[in-house]
C-alpha cells in the first residue's frame, strides 16, 4: 500500500521520475491483464525507408572500404576515383530503397546543386563512421539537406535556408542543455536574469533554470485551453518588459499540443519588432503534426534559436537525433558585439585556442565549442552516422517535391484516429482546429466529473483528492499511466495522455479505466 506520506515525497519528483515509480505500480496490478503506458510521447512508429537506406548505404561503404584494402575484418578508407559509376552500378536494383537512393542523390545534385560525388563520399564515409565530423559543427552537404527539409516542414517559402546554419546534436534535449550552458557561458544570461516561459510546458524546461549553474528568474507566459492554448494579447506583452532577456517556448506545445496561430504570431512580431534585443529559443519538434505549420523561426529568424528533433516523427529517439538553428544575422551575434570590453576579453582568452578571430566567432560555432568545453572542439560535433541517417531522413520528405508525403499523411493519422477513439471513450468533444498536432491530449478530470456526476462531486473531488493519489490508484489498481498535468504547469486535475505509443484500441480501454475510477470515487462520495 502507497502511503500519502510516501506520495508527498513523490510529489517533489519530476513527472517523468514520478511516471516511472507508476509504472512499477501498474505493472503489477491484478484487476487488468494488459499494463498501459500513456505517459510518454515515444511514438510506437518507425520509418523504415530511411533506416533501409542507412543499411544499404552502409553496405556499399564497406565494399567500396575494401577496394583499397582488405585483411580479414580489416578494411581500408573510401576513394573518390569513379565512385559515381561503381554508385550506380550497385544501386541498380529495381527495389524501393535503391530507387529512393538514386532518386535521392538526383534531387541533391539537381535541386540543391550538391556534387554528387561529394555527397556519395560524405554520405559512404559518414555512415561507416570512420573519421571525426568535419567540420565539426555539421557535414558540409548534411547541412544543404537538413536546411531544405526545415524550410519546407517548418518555414516553407521564407528562404531562410540560405542564410540559416545548422548544430546537429544528440536530441532536442542536448540541444536546449547547449544552448542554455553556452549562453550563460557567453554572459548573454546572468544568474538572477528574467527568461519568459510559455507555460505550459515540458517539465524539464521548468526545471533547467531553476537549477543551481543557472538561477534565472521564470516569468510565466500562460495558455490556456480555452483559448486553444494561444497565448493572450496581455500574456505575450509581458515581453515588452526589457529586463525579460530571453522567451523560451514550445510550438505546437507539450502538452497543450498546439501551434500558434495566425494572430499569436502576429503579435509576437510586433513584440520583436520592438524588442529587437530579445532572444527566442523555439522548440519545434511537433510541428510536422500541424498542417501548414509556421516556426517562430520564420516571421522572426534574427531573433530566434531553433530546436528541432526528428525523434517523434521519424520514431527515433533511441538515435538522438536533433539540431539546433541560427542565421547567420543573429541577435546573439550583436549581443556579443555590445558586451563590455572587460567580458569579451574574457571569452577572447577562453575561444582563442580554437580560433584566431575570437570575436568573429558566431554564437552557433560557440554552442558547438562548448559542447565540448571548447579544449576538445577539435573532436566536437555529433556522430557522423547520426548525421547522415536525419539526412535520409529528410530525403525520404524532399523527394516527394510536390506530391503529398505518405509517410507525414500516415504518422498524422494514426494520432488523429487514436484521439478520436479516447475523445469517443471518455464522452467529451474533440478539438479539430487547424492548430491541433493530437500528439497529446489534456484532459480535465474535475471537468469530466462534473460532466458525468454533477459541480457538487466535482467540488468534493478538488478538497478531497490529490492528484498523486488519482494517478498512483490508476496506476495500482487499473494498470494505467499518465501523468499529472501540473508537473507541466497545467492547471490541477489535468492529465496528459499520449497519442503516440499504444495501440490504437488501447485508447477506448484508458477512457473506460478512467471513467471506472471516477465511478470508484463517486460511489465513495455517495456514501459519505
Amino acid at each position: 500500500m502507497i502511503k500519502k506520506a510516501y506520495e508527498r515525497e513523490w510529489e517533489k519528483l519530476g513527472v517523468f521520475e514520478v511516471s516511472n515509480k507508476l509504472i512499477d505500480l501498474a505493472q503489477k496490478n491484478k484487476k487488468y491483464s494488459t499494463f498501459l503506458n500513456a505517459g510518454r510521447g515515444n511514438p510506437n512508429w518507425i520509418n523504415t525507408l530511411g533506416r533501409r537506406a542507412f543499411a544499404r548505404f552502409l553496405e556499399f561503404g564497406m565494399v567500396e572500404s575494401e577496394r583499397t584494402m582488405q585483411d580479414g575484418d580489416l578494411a581500408g578508407y573510401i576513394e573518390g576515383d569513379k565512385i559515381e559509376s561503381r554508385f550506380d552500378q550497385f544501386f541498380s536494383q529495381e527495389n524501393r530503397v535503391d530507387s529512393f537512393i538514386r532518386e535521392a542523390m538526383e534531387y541533391a545534385e539537381h535541386t540543391l546543386s550538391i556534387d554528387k560525388k561529394e555527397c556519395i563520399l560524405e554520405l559512404s564515409n559518414g555512415i561507416a563512421g570512420n573519421n571525426y565530423p568535419v567540420p565539426s559543427r555539421c557535414l558540409v552537404n548534411v547541412e544543404k539537406v537538413l536546411n531544405a527539409y526545415l524550410e519546407e516542414t517548418l518555414y516553407p517559402q521564407t528562404g531562410l535556408a540560405k542564410t540559416t546554419k545548422l548544430f546537429p546534436v544528440e536530441g532536442g534535449t542536448a540541444a536546449i542543455v547547449y544552448i542554455f550552458d553556452s549562453l550563460k557561458h557567453n554572459r548573454l544570461l546572468h544568474e538572477g536574469d528574467q527568461i519568459a516561459i510559455n507555460m505550459p510546458i515540458f517539465t524539464p524546461y521548468i526545471q533547467i533554470p531553476r537549477l543551481t549553474n543557472f538561477q534565472l528568474t521564470e516569468i510565466n507566459v500562460t495558455s490556456t485551453k480555452e483559448s486553444k492554448w494561444e497565448i493572450a494579447k496581455e500574456e505575450m506583452e509581458k515581453l515588452l518588459d526589457p529586463a525579460i532577456k530571453a522567451f523560451f517556448l514550445v510550438n505546437p506545445s507539450n502538452p497543450g499540443a498546439h501551434s500558434l496561430g495566425s494572430e499569436s504570431l502576429r503579435q509576437l512580431k510586433k513584440i520583436v519588432d520592438q524588442r529587437k534585443d530579445l532572444i527566442i529559443i523555439t522548440d519545434d519538434v511537433y510541428g510536422t503534426f500541424v498542417d501548414r505549420f509556421q516556426s517562430v523561426y520564420g516571421l522572426a529568424p534574427y531573433n530566434t534559436l531553433l530546436v528541432y528533433s526528428f525523434s517523434k516523427l521519424f520514431g527515433c529517439t533511441g538515435w538522438r537525433l536533433g539540431l539546433i538553428a541560427a542565421n547567420e544575422h543573429n541577435v546573439c551575434n550583436d549581443l556579443l558585439e555590445k558586451l563590455p570590453e572587460e567580458e569579451k576579453c574574457i571569452l577572447d582568452s577562453d575561444y582563442s585556442i580554437v580560433t584566431t578571430k575570437t570575436r568573429q566567432l558566431p554564437i552557433l560555432d560557440r554552442i558547438c565549442a562548448d559542447s565540448r568545453s571548447i579544449g576538445l572542439y577539435h573532436t566536437s560535433g555529433l556522430s557522423t552516422p547520426q548525421q547522415c541517417l536525419m539526412a535520409l531522413f529528410s530525403l525520404t520528405h524532399l523527394v516527394c517535391q510536390k506530391q503529398e508525403d505518405m509517410y507525414f499523411k500516415s504518422a498524422d493519422a494514426i494520432v488523429a484516429r487514436r484521439y478520436h477513439i479516447l475523445c469517443e471513450a471518455l464522452g467529451i468533444p474533440e478539438d479539430n482546429s487547424p492548430t491541433s498536432a493530437k500528439y497529446y491530449t489534456i484532459i480535465d478530470i474535475y471537468h469530466i466529473a462534473e460532466q458525468k456526476y454533477g459541480k457538487s462531486f466535482r467540488t468534493y473531488l478538488e478538497k478531497n483528492v490529490e492528484q498523486i493519489d488519482f494517478l498512483v490508484r490508476l496506476s495500482k489498481e487499473k494498470g494505467l499511466v499518465l501523468m499529472a498535468g501540473m508537473g507541466f504547469d497545467a492547471p490541477a486535475g489535468t492529465l496528459r495522455i499520449s497519442q503516440a505509443n499504444l495501440p490504437d484500441e488501447d485508447y477506448r480501454q484508458i477512457g473506460i479505466r478512467i471513467l471506472a475510477l471516477l465511478e470508484e470515487y463517486y460511489r465513495k462520495y455517495s456514501r459519505s
